[in-house]
């Protein structure tokens, strides 16, 4: 069993940057792969980045590539998602989730944190 917590999203103006933090609990989170994904106002869950446990390979949207990072700090069973140069329409409530399997679908993750909201202003 996993327990994921989100923190870090807040109100930013368009250019600005945030870093969110997902904080695990549970054995072996290292093992997992992790994604954050995203559900803006009137749209559907979408995935913005994922890393993969055991050989740290990252995996980007489209949208979002060349301005957010994800990494992860095994010792304290935390991903991060950087997040710069934001826009309005990356305003959303970000998700963090793991699973075992190497995969963009919502349903490839098991375990999911409650969400944290990011709102960016023009």
């Amino acid at each position: 069993q996993v327990q994921l917590v989100e923190s870090g999203g807040g109100l930013v103006q368009t250019g600005g940057s945030l870093r969110l933090s997902c904080a695990a609990s549970g054995r072996a989170f290292s093992n997992y792969r992790v994604g954050w994904f995203r559900q803006g106002p009137g749209k559907e869950r979408e995935f913005v980045a994922g890393i993969i446990g055991s050989s740290g390979t990252t995996d980007y949207a489209d949208s979002v590539k060349g301005r957010f990072a994800i990494s992860r700090d095994n010792a304290k069973n935390t991903v991060y998602l950087q997040m710069n140069s934001l826009k309005p329409e990356d305003t959303a409530v970000y998700s963090c989730a793991a699973g075992w399997y190497d995969s963009r679908s919502t349903s490839a993750y098991n375990y999911w944190g409650q969400g944290t909201q990011v709102t960016v202003s023009s």
